[in-house]
């Protein structure tokens, strides 16, 4: 029985930041010239022009921002308890918002979702979002909920999976996924390379889809959940991870990690598309999780893709950085918003640590595309200026 993604809806963070402004703040905190020539080769190279946070300021001085500035001048390093207890806060109503906009123009209530199935790996809290959805939309109280924690940025796939598989087995299953991810809250302040590199990309968002075993109507943008794989490359297990610090998470992200994902590509591909009888050539669509412009440029490079291929993870990475768990779906969503003539599966993919590579076959479904109007307008202002002061 296939399981069918009925709406996609995304929402970023409240405030913007240009992704030069950052540049140049974070540069002005180190006397390092090297590290300065680094952080600014880094953030020219991103492909990021701007990103969300949940933080209106990073380094206000009136005693509110989360990175109070020392007596040096410096930003402060909040422990991680406190950075959490952002995230709990936070979290509610982002996770409750992009809830409603996946119900909206659905052709489904509150009241008939069976699963809720939350996707995060950087914050924690009990009672979660996952309850606050639950009570907040009217759904019914004994409705399953499930959270998939700290998976890192493939975590989107074991979730559809998920319910894709409850669809399986209960042809009557509607299943809301949220993935939501604050990433900001665990800004690192540190001359490494690896943190500095994940200093230049992460952002905050939300995304959620609505899955059941019921087709939707044929006019509706859509999608077939038809295959999933999960696969390891064991050469790039020591280049990512990510761990519980004292002073909120810390991330483990080698420059290396493009390079090992594109020498692999071509091979792990062809093995995985294999499995479901078709082959790169045959991909009509592809929505890969845009970790980075390296990554997309090596995945690219690898498949021996057109350029435009990757217009879609390209334009979410321009305009909302990574995201982690929720960037994928926002690439889905894009593409549901982009007319083509082209016939054939769409391949996703994410990578996280393990080096993990999950993928799955979907297939496009209904004929009128969904305009790519901002669904992020609500809430959100340029906040250039808090980074200065």
């Amino acid at each position: 029985m296939n399981a069918y993604i009925h709406h996609i809806a995304t929402l970023a963070a409240p405030f913007v930041y240009r992704q030069d402004t950052i540049r140049e703040r974070m540069m002005g905190w180190t006397s390092d010239e090297r590290h300065r020539r680094l952080l600014s080769a880094l953030y020219k190279r991103s492909g990021i022009e701007t990103r969300h946070s949940v933080l209106e300021s990073f380094f206000e001085t009136g005693g509110h921002g989360l990175f109070q500035p020392d007596g040096g001048g410096r930003p402060g390093n909040p422990g991680t308890a406190e950075r959490n207890a952002r995230y709990a806060k936070a979290s509610r109503d982002m996770a409750e918002e992009v809830a409603r906009r996946a119900l909206h123009g659905s052709g489904y209530q509150a009241s008939d979702i069976t699963h809720v199935i939350y996707v995060t790996c950087t914050g924690f809290v009990n009672p979660g979002p996952e309850l606050h959805l639950v009570e907040s939309l009217g759904m019914n109280p004994g409705v399953e909920r499930y959270t998939l924690g700290f998976m890192g940025c493939y975590a989107a796939f074991p979730a559809l999976r998920m319910a894709s598989q409850f669809c399986a087995a209960c042809e009557d299953a509607v299943v809301l996924v949220v993935c939501l991810e604050l990433c900001t809250l665990h800004l690192q302040l540190e001359d490494k390379p690896d943190v500095m590199l994940a200093n230049s990309l992460f952002a905050d968002g939300a995304a959620a889809a609505l899955v059941t075993a019921h087709s939707p109507a044929k006019e509706i943008p859509a999608y077939s959940l038809d295959g999933f794989t999960s696969e390891l490359v064991p050469s790039g297990a020591a280049h990512m991870a990510w761990d519980i610090g004292n002073h909120g998470f810390e991330i483990k992200l080698s420059s290396y990690v493009p390079e090992i994902l594109g020498a692999e590509m071509q091979t792990l591909m062809t093995r995985v598309l294999g499995k479901h009888h078709c082959t790169p050539a045959d991909i009509a669509e592809w929505a890969v999780h845009p970790g980075g412009r390296a990554i997309l440029d090596k995945v690219e490079q690898g498949l021996q893709l057109p350029y435009t291929a990757l217009a879609s993870s390209r334009r979410v990475l321009r305009n909302h950085g990574n995201m982690s768990s929720a960037t994928v779906l926002f690439v889905l969503k894009d593409l549901l918003g982009t007319p083509t003539q082209a016939t054939g599966p769409t391949c996703a993919m994410a990578f996280g640590p393990g080096l993990t590579v999950e993928v799955a076959l979907l297939e496009r479904l209904g004929c009128k595309p969904v305009h790519r109007a901002t669904e992020n307008t609500a809430l959100q202002t340029l906040h250039d200026s808090t980074l200065h002061g």
